[in-house]
């Protein structure tokens, strides 16, 4: 059988990472997937992608940097969705990854106006939802866990906005029947969320952001 592909775009910090495990276990619980099932590509430390014939599909994990670095690894990255999109292959983004899918597939990705987004906060579906095979298995309103400072500010031409929270309308994006990606981290446990505030509080308070 082909590996499912975790895109490792970034590390969660050492201190999270030491207590909590990092992006590819969280991703790997929350997906229900074996160590055996999966191949992760460090694609920030380098890492080559495999062809996307060579996967069931792909989840690209959040990073620590931004899609408006416009990093060479980043942008390799980008064509490679490309050319998933191209074949079909499923794909799953969150955080840094939702970003860059948005980028890749023609959408504007910038700094989120008024600062930070982080803790846990209610997410609302949008009325097209209720058509989309994913997002309609979902309660009208639910709370997820979000930390960035980014956002996709305006969505790729023929996207659909399938959920939002008060501050970010586009937290839950598609962007063909096998292609999706979320602003929020559904990734996290209540646990790690609370640690990234912590690490976050000094940060929150010079930017005049309540502990949510």
């Amino acid at each position: 059988m082909k590996p499912v592909l975790i895109i490792r775009t970034g590390r969660a910090p050492d201190t999270i990472r030491a207590r909590h495990g990092d992006f590819p276990h969280w991703f790997r619980l929350g997906a229900g997937l074996h160590a055996q099932q999966l191949r992760i590509v460090d694609v920030a430390a380098g890492e080559s992608l495999p062809p996307p014939q060579e996967i069931a599909g792909a989840m690209i994990t959040g990073s620590a940097a931004m899609v408006t670095e416009r990093a060479a690894w980043s942008e390799r990255t980008a064509g490679w969705i490309r050319d998933a999109m191209d074949v079909d292959l499923p794909l799953f983004g969150v955080c840094y990854g939702h970003q860059l899918m948005a980028h890749a597939l023609g959408g504007r990705v910038d700094y989120l106006s008024g600062g930070r987004e982080i803790g846990t906060q209610s997410i609302a579906l949008s009325p097209t939802a209720a058509h989309d095979p994913l997002a309609r298995t979902l309660p009208s309103s639910f709370r997820a866990h979000t930390t960035h400072e980014q956002s996709v500010l305006e969505p790729p031409s023929g996207s659909a906005v399938l959920a939002s929270s008060a501050r970010d309308p586009h937290h839950l994006l598609r962007y063909g029947p096998s292609a999706i990606s979320a602003q929020f981290h559904p990734e996290f446990n209540a646990d790690v969320m609370r640690a990234y505030i912590k690490r976050k509080h000094a940060d929150m308070r010079s930017e005049g952001v309540d502990s949510p």
